[in-house]
């Protein structure tokens, strides 16, 4: 190889590294911003809507003050709390509310206190609430970029409402394709949303550049603390500049938290501005502007591709969200919090591209269900704002929590953030109590809903698992037993899946019990989610020969993670035939399953109610063949009576 070649490798080594690392920052663009980056459209058009309950005079003192409050309104939220701190506190690599919750229960079970279980509650009703953003993301977003017909044409405003339902009908029928073929179009179309919208805010600033003075902090705080009876009801709207800031630390495991904060702070923090400062220049040449300051930024030729560009923006920004509630509803159902779950996989490169069914029906009637009731973004805006604020404001209390007590951060840098990022929050938070008569209370409802509807199912789930384990017995005096009976064995390998190694599964007894015969080769699997993301291959299964070592039977505990789906014929195929009495012939294995049938019982461990809702949650469960990967012509289902 000549000096040329050894020279030019690491060249071409770093051009092929910086190539990779540019495209993991346009994939973030085009899956983590969109939420937060069609807030632009609606957030101002808000704070100023004359029909609110508690309307903010346009004048241009509070203009400079709204401005000035979204822009360290998005720096403290979102570029502190979230990109510089919270960012830096995962779960393998893994972001988001329920990483959180899962690095609670993990330092719980270590140190056993109560203010862990406390706050991990707190964050499950926190991950209800995403629930409830999930459903008004796509109906405010795809709203508000339609509405923009009516700034083009004032007489198509009759017609916003149909076509948003057909968008979003749309939206959700193609999920199940998945968004893997059209992924790699997300990131340049946001590239060009953002730039579009940084160049427009750029010209209405020329128009009125003092406008630039909002940026100094003098003039929020001279406007929530000079006028704070404006102010603080201003604060319900404001917050919708930070609406998507739960995305980029919940899809921080996609893309990378360097990925993240790179397109957060190059393109997406100063488009983002950039347009607030152009609108609010608008406003102040023309208060008449403030009917729809986004869409009359652009020159009137340019109205029409801003509407189909912005609604583009919001199909992506809803697609993310729809997506983010998929992972919630996935791993809620990985830690005991929801019922078994249906989970097509839809990308074979990408984890994280799931599609779950049930979810997605829910989502969709629902969200139409907010078109039609609510009919305006400036209407739904007011619900927004509580979904929003809740799940900020719980996040950041359990990254204080975590970073004081689980990586030792110092308690003066806590105090600090308990004032500062806390307080910001606490301060959005009661703006949006404010609204709750007039929407507010729906994210609330959904919120409420949800985390009861988990809790339930997490405290059913424990009863049944009880009585289960009781009617099942000991492993171990079962394995003694079938010694002493000796009973008929047949060719073959069986699998019998079971929930632990305590126990002896309720279709290996009923088979010996009724039918007085036993496989040559049996095999006891047990499932357990452990709170990572992935359990790597070396680490998947775990074989015990249960006391001996010539019977035939094994007991083979599969790890997986929370984000993985179990497969657990593969599972078995990385077994070491030295570990398993010889090897396991897998390709005519016959699976055997316990399939539990509830029903309400008289003793007092729940409440009426939440039986009824336990066993009526239970009907979603998915097909236990079908979610550990069995094969359907070989699996044999044996069922059971258990009472809550």
């Amino acid at each position: 190889m000549s000096d040329q070649q050894v020279s030019e490798a690491p060249s071409r080594q770093k051009l092929a590294h910086d190539t990779v690392r540019l495209a993991v920052v346009v994939g973030a663009l085009g899956i983590v911003f969109g939420d937060i980056g069609t807030s632009p459209i609606y957030t101002i058009q808000t704070v100023f809507n004359p029909a609110d309950p508690h309307p903010v005079p346009v004048s241009v003192n509070n203009v400079y003050g709204v401005v000035s409050l979204i822009f360290w309104s998005v720096m403290i939220v979102v570029t502190v709390t979230y990109v510089l701190l919270a960012m830096r506190v995962h779960n393998d690599g893994e972001g988001g509310i329920m990483a959180l919750i899962t690095l609670l229960r993990r330092w719980k079970a270590k140190q056993g206190r109560k203010a862990a279980a406390t706050l991990a509650a707190l964050g499950i009703f926190g991950a209800a609430l995403f629930f409830g953003d999930s459903m008004i993301t796509p109906a405010i977003s795809v709203l508000s970029a339609v509405e923009g017909l009516k700034v083009v044409e004032p007489e198509l405003e009759r017609f916003v409402v149909p076509i948003t339902a057909v968008i979003i009908v749309g939206l959700f029928l193609v999920q199940r394709r998945g968004s893997a073929a059209v992924g790699r179009f997300f990131g340049p179309v946001m590239i060009l949303w953002f730039s579009v919208i940084g160049a427009a805010g750029i010209r209405g600033i020329a128009g009125h550049p003092e406008i630039l003075k909002a940026l100094s902090p003098t003039y929020a705080l001279g406007f929530l603390f000079g006028h704070f009876d404006v102010a603080f009801f201003a604060l319900a709207a404001v917050v919708l500049a930070v609406t998507g800031a739960e995305a980029l630390y919940a899809d921080m495991g996609h893309f990378g938290r360097p990925a993240i904060a790179r397109g957060w702070l190059v393109l997406v923090l100063p488009a983002c501005v950039l347009s607030y400062m152009g609108q609010g220049a608008l406003i102040l040449e023309d208060q008449a502007n403030v009917s729809g300051p986004f869409f009359l930024l652009v020159p009137e030729w340019a109205r029409w591709p801003m509407v189909v560009l912005a609604t583009a923006a919001t199909v992506i920004a809803s697609q993310a969200v729809i997506t983010g509630a998929y992972s919630v509803a996935s791993q809620a159902a990985q830690l005991g919090y929801l019922p078994r779950l249906r989970i097509a996989h839809t990308s074979e490169s990408t984890i994280g591209q799931i599609y779950v069914p049930w979810i997605n029906w829910v989502l969709m009637v629902s969200v139409l269900t907010l078109v039609f009731a609510f009919r305006t973004s400036a209407a739904l805006a007011f619900a927004f704002g509580m979904a929003v604020t809740g799940t900020i404001t719980i996040t950041t209390s359990l990254f204080l929590f975590l970073a004081r007590w689980k990586f030792g951060a110092p308690a003066w840098a806590i105090g600090l953030g308990c004032v500062v990022l806390l307080g910001v929050d606490l301060l959005f938070l009661a703006a949006n109590l404010t609204k709750l008569l007039h929407g507010a209370w729906l994210p609330l409802l959904i919120g409420l809903t949800a985390f009861t509807v988990m809790t339930t199912w997490q405290r059913g789930r424990a009863i049944v698992t009880a009585a289960r384990r009781e009617a099942e017995g000991s492993l171990q005096a079962f394995i003694e037993e079938l010694h002493s009976r000796k009973p008929t064995r047949v060719p073959g390998c069986a699998v019998f899946l079971n929930r632990g190694k305590e126990t002896a599964p309720l279709a290996m007894r009923a088979n010996v019990e009724h039918n007085h015969v036993l496989h040559e080769r049996v095999v006891i699997v047990s499932i357990e989610t452990e709170p990572v993301p992935r359990v790597p291959p070396d680490r998947r299964v775990e074989v015990d020969d249960l006391g001996y070592t010539d019977d035939g039977i094994i007991y083979v505990n599969a790890r997986f993670g929370y984000m993985e789906t179990p497969d657990v014929p593969a599972a078995l195929a990385l077994i070491d035939p030295a570990r398993s009495e010889g090897a396991l012939d897998l390709s005519q294995a016959r699976y055997f399953l316990s399939k539990i049938e509830l029903q309400r019982g008289k003793s007092r461990t729940m409440a009426g109610w939440r039986k009824r809702l336990f066993v009526a949650t239970s009907y979603i469960t998915a097909d236990a063949a079908e979610h550990f990967g069995l094969p359907r012509e070989r699996t044999v289902i044996m069922g059971a009576h258990i009472e809550v």
